[in-house]
């Protein structure tokens, strides 16, 4: 058998995530040895949203995690993450729900992004409201052009002004590179480094002007190695936990294995060279052109079409792939594919043991 074959996948119906227990194991065990000191690490949890693997990457000492939503935040309290870095700029409601999550997880210590005064000041408030105060980092535009404000003398002063707010402690500065995925490794490095250059020269400017040095959080999977070779970074890789045919593509130095397949079926044979699976795009993300699944057995398949709940493909002979034939895939993209399940399959020397549930998929647990 190959290694994603389940012995008992007559128990699975589809379509189905599966995800691999020892695969995700010796992703995270090789996630440490590719930097050198593993407080250092402050993985992205948006790809996995399950309170389980969170606790995986516990037991192999990281303690510190990053995410983009309130219920991913409370999903690290759950599995008693002692350091949860919120990578969003709370706003409105958002802020109350901060400001609860922070009293219902109190072992867990929280922080979260800014960009503005007005933002911060209503964040302040709130906090200030209860005797609280709560870390922040200053989020930095180095690219992206989605959130941040830019590396320079605006930003030393906001964060000059936001030691001066009563409900906030500003600790340092978070750096997302993600417009920067370039599969030549010298290319990417170049970039990043230019794009890094700004925030270690605000880094200098803030202790010149006499605040302690800055926390930096930089990065996300495609820079990972290079922040990892710099001094005091800490580093947010995410997708590395599970892998997707996109990084394994683009990111040819780092070695992850696939530890997340979308497991479907043939509901029909159409032709002597089409079959249809029932893998729509409400089973795997959809944001990418087409091909978003890589199937592993089923060697030199092209997609037709895809539509809700069904995938035509075109494959040589139809009659090697009849109905109720099981199917293993590599999503494209897994982070956003794993947010459409409710619950993962676990399997484990190829039989499914358990299921655990996706529960940051949606967008409020308990606070």
């Amino acid at each position: 058998m190959e290694w994603f074959e389940l012995k008992n996948v007559e128990q699975v119906d589809s379509p189905a995530l599966i995800i691999y227990k020892e695969r995700i194991t010796e992703n995270i065990n090789l996630l440490k040895t590719m930097i050198d000191d593993v407080k250092r690490l402050r993985p992205h949890v948006k790809t996995n949203k399950i309170t389980e693997v969170v606790s995986l990457m516990i037991a192999a000492g990281i303690e510190k995690f990053k995410c983009a939503t309130i219920a991913e935040a409370e999903m690290c309290a759950l599995a008693k993450a002692p350091d949860v870095l919120l990578a969003y700029q709370p706003v409105g409601p958002k802020v109350i729900r901060l400001v609860e999550l922070v009293q219902k997880y109190p072992d867990t210590m929280f922080s979260c992004l800014v960009d503005n005064m007005d933002a911060a000041k209503s964040i302040s408030d709130q906090f200030a409201a209860i005797g609280r105060k709560v870390k922040v980092y200053v989020d930095l535009n180095v690219g992206m052009n989605r959130t941040g404000i830019k590396p320079g003398r605006h930003a030393l002063a906001l964060y000059q002004q936001l030691q001066q707010l009563p409900g906030i402690n500003a600790i340092g500065f978070h750096a997302y590179d993600g417009h920067i995925h370039d599969t030549d490794m010298a290319t990417r490095t170049q970039r990043c480094n230019e794009a890094y250059e700004p925030v270690h020269q605000l880094v200098v400017d803030a202790v010149i002007s006499g605040l302690p040095a800055p926390i930096i959080v930089a990065g996300g999977s495609p820079t990972f190695p290079i922040h990892a070779q710099r001094k005091n970074i800490e580093c947010s890789p995410g997708t590395f936990v599970f892998w997707d045919f996109g990084y394994a593509r683009n990111l040819p130095e780092q070695p992850f294995k696939y530890a997340a397949l979308v497991l479907s079926r043939v509901v029909s044979v159409i032709d002597e060279q089409l079959i249809c699976l029932d893998l729509g795009h409400k089973s795997v993300a959809a944001e990418n052109p087409q091909p978003r699944v890589d199937y592993l057995n089923i060697p030199d398949a092209t997609i037709v079409s895809q539509s809700e709940e069904h995938l035509v493909l075109k494959v040589k002979d139809s009659s090697k792939f009849p109905v109720g034939t099981v199917c293993y895939g590599v999503p494209l993209h897994v982070c956003p594919t794993v947010a459409l399940y409710e619950k993962a399959y676990v399997a484990e020397e190829q039989d499914v043991v358990a299921t655990w549930k996706v529960i940051a998929r949606d967008r409020q647990i308990i606070i």
